[in-house]
């Protein structure tokens, strides 16, 4: 374990005594020319960096009409303050989510109010110095932008989309962040975040088809690049080689082989998730969205079912129609896009799939409500059934659910420390700190229940949670995929 010092729990929570500058740092790693060229972007910090910078800024006051009301409407009032996950672990004020807004405010003001060129010290503008500019690039990279300081917002002001901005600024200047950056390359090179090329792809799901079969007698299949099935499957690749993602493309195969739906996932664009929104790069984003339409086309199916991953249900169903649509080619009796608990909640409702519950009686159940799922989208036709759909496939799948405490589940979920593009070893001591009040929700219905596992439908979430689990107290393997529980339990019967 990294060598830095876990937050305590609180006995209830408190707000964190202020310990100005406890967080900061040199921030994450800075991305190499290659991985900056191949977005686009510059390949170093340029030299006239303020200008282009300021340019930039003025760019983004002109396309999103959003930024500019956010930038002018905070009245410090002081609702979002204790608000942050990573506030409350670190106790650095500048987490504060106003306070991080204000590290771009203040150049704002500086450049493109009245008052802030003219009168600047009265309004708390500044000029754009390599001082600011390191401390955008330490502060904005400790904001997962999971939105819950704009829960309680009373102007709505979304710090998420001031992180994205601050960080397409700096991208747009040759200082970005290799962890995202290098990412989204390997997209484009080879089709999914982990760089996995095809014969690779091709090796993992036929181990898993033998895997299956071993286990259970039956034979599943796991296609790749089939032509006229009725789904194309797009999941995050952390499905395709690590625990206990791996184990929820398991449970979708069962689902769909059980249910007698044929589906494919595609070599060109077999990744779901979209590192692009994290950098707020609206041309990224569509660059990888159009994949996903390319492989529809190209393998002529009915409809697009996205797998467990948390941004890339937010992408898919906030974006994916304006970033690549119209969808008029696919099947109009289904949502475009649909997720996959959408599509196995509607089976379970019309009693499709055979479940054994007692298959998973060992384990005492939560859920953990990913940021991007709960605040930023929607399943199903019903209000709310972000929530409700998630849990409802749980409890067909476990006999012993409990959730966390109210305040922390819902649309005020914590989030898990790792998201926004966070999730990378360079910043281990903010996600182990982001991660407390999560921690101390699930320590308390660990207490209170005997909870032994936690379930989530976010790639990010499970991936930081075997990471930071045993930082306090827990067992990394306690994290689960929904889709596993679903896979536990299904009564496979071999095709007709």
């Amino acid at each position: 374990m990294a060598a830095f010092d876990v937050p305590p729990f609180r006995p209830y929570p408190i707000i964190p005594e202020l310990k100005p500058d406890a967080m900061k740092k040199d921030g994450p790693f800075i991305a190499k020319p290659d991985h900056q060229e191949a977005l686009g972007f510059p390949g170093k910090l340029v030299d006239n960096w303020q200008e282009k910078a300021i340019e930039k800024m003025g760019d983004l006051l002109k396309r999103f009409r959003s930024f500019q009301v956010y930038m002018d409407a905070c009245v410090k009032c002081g609702a979002c303050t204790d608000k942050c996950h990573y506030f409350i672990g670190t106790s650095d004020p500048k987490n504060m989510p106003v306070a991080r807004q204000d590290l771009l405010r203040q150049v704002y003001r500086r450049y493109f109010t009245f008052a802030g060129k003219y009168f600047p010290k009265l309004v708390g503008a500044k000029d754009l110095t390599r001082e600011i500019l390191d401390e955008w690039y330490n502060y904005y990279h400790q904001c997962s932008q999971c939105r819950r300081c704009s829960v309680f917002c009373p102007y709505g002001i979304d710090t998420a989309e001031i992180s994205m901005a601050a960080r397409e600024i700096m991208d747009s200047i040759g200082h970005g962040q290799k962890y995202c950056n290098e990412i989204i390359a390997k997209v484009y090179k080879i089709g999914n975040n982990l760089g996995l090329p095809e014969p690779a792809l091709r090796d993992t799901l036929e181990g898993l088809e033998e895997d299956i079969l071993d286990a259970t007698g039956v034979a599943v299949r796991l296609p790749i690049d089939e032509e006229g099935v009725d789904v194309l499957l797009v999941t995050p690749s952390a499905d395709f080689f690590a625990e206990p993602h791996v184990d929820g493309l398991v449970g979708y195969a069962k689902v769909f082989h059980q249910a007698g739906i044929s589906w494919t996932i595609s070599s060109y664009a077999s990744e779901a998730a979209n590192f692009s929104m994290f950098i707020g790069s609206y041309e990224n984003m569509r660059k990888i969205a159009l994949r996903i339409r390319q492989a529809a086309i190209d393998l002529k199916v009915k409809r697009i079912v996205f797998g467990e991953c948390g941004h890339a249900w937010r992408v898919a169903y906030s974006f994916l129609n304006t970033l690549a649509g119209p969808f008029d080619f696919l099947d109009p009796k289904y949502p475009v896009p649909q997720h996959i608990c959408e599509l196995t909640y509607d089976l379970i409702q019309r009693g499709a799939l055979k479940l054994d519950k007692t298959a998973n009686d060992h384990m005492k159940l939560t859920f953990h409500d990913s940021c991007n799922v709960a605040r930023a989208t929607r399943m199903g036709s019903m209000p709310g059934g972000q929530f409700v759909i998630p849990r409802e496939v749980i409890k067909a799948v476990c006999n012993h659910y409990y959730d966390m405490p109210s305040d922390t589940i819902h649309d005020g979920t914590f989030c898990c420390g790792g998201g926004g593009g966070l999730l990378t070893d360079d910043l281990m001591e903010v996600r182990v700190k982001g991660a407390l009040p999560r921690m101390e929700a699930l320590k308390q219905v660990t207490d209170d229940h005997g909870v032994t596992h936690m379930a989530a439908i976010c790639a990010i979430c499970k991936s930081q949670f075997t990471k930071v689990l045993p930082y306090y107290g827990f067992r990394m393997d306690q994290i689960v995929s929904v889709h596993q529980l679903v896979s536990n339990a299904i009564v496979l019967s071999p095709p007709e």
